[in-house]
């Protein structure tokens, strides 16, 4: 299974990281081993700027390749919700070499992942999701924010990869995003249900 990854599909996320809202959609990989279902976030050794990200997910149900948006919500039936963990100062070195992101966004266990539940209880046009990072609200989005709709992920994304029965897409985070530290704890809510909950040790 893999993990593909949207960056910048929340305009407000693209101006407060001081970047272009995208023309079109930014995929990047997490691999397998990125996957955290432990509850628990140990803090990296090779970073001192751990970022969180809330992201909406979705898992793919059957394998398909090339397909169009029109039909793309034919290969989805559950969602969740996951973080992004980012090591900013990483990321940024890679920036300034102009080298690949790895490093900052696909280390071992930086892809935490809520239980999934089914799509058709809800409304996929207009999804709240919330973080709290221990006593406060940092990230507020919804889903009629995204620059790319889940459809237009899968359809697009399926143009250059086959996707396979469980492959995952992490569809990108509005703004808010922050650092953690050691002892903080973050929770994650679509709509008004908890869906996950992460320490960092």
């Amino acid at each position: 299974m893999k993990i593909l990854c949207i960056g910048r599909n929340y305009a407000k996320h693209a101006k407060e990281m001081g970047s272009a809202v995208p023309k079109e959609p930014m995929i990047f990989m997490k691999p397998e081993s990125a996957l955290n279902f432990s509850g628990q976030m140990t803090y990296p050794t090779f970073t001192t700027n751990l970022h969180y990200e809330l992201e909406v997910v979705i898992e793919i149900n059957q394998t398909v390749s090339k397909i169009s948006k029109e039909v793309a919500h034919q290969y989805y039936d559950r969602i969740g919700l996951g973080i992004d963990f980012t090591a900013r100062d990483i990321q940024a070195k890679c920036k300034e070499k102009g080298h690949p992101w790895e490093k900052a966004k696909a280390f071992d266990d930086s892809a935490p992942l809520s239980e999934l539940v089914a799509k058709n209880d809800y409304d996929l046009s207009k999804l709240n999701f919330k973080l709290w990072h221990n006593d406060k609200i940092v990230q507020d989005g919804n889903t009629e924010d995204l620059i790319f709709d889940f459809d237009h992920l899968i359809s697009y994304a399926s143009q250059y990869f086959t996707l396979q029965k469980g492959d995952l897409i992490y569809t990108g985070t509005p703004e808010g995003v922050g650092p953690v530290q050691k002892g903080d704890v973050l929770k994650g809510y679509l709509e008004d249900k908890k869906l996950l909950e992460v320490s960092i040790i």
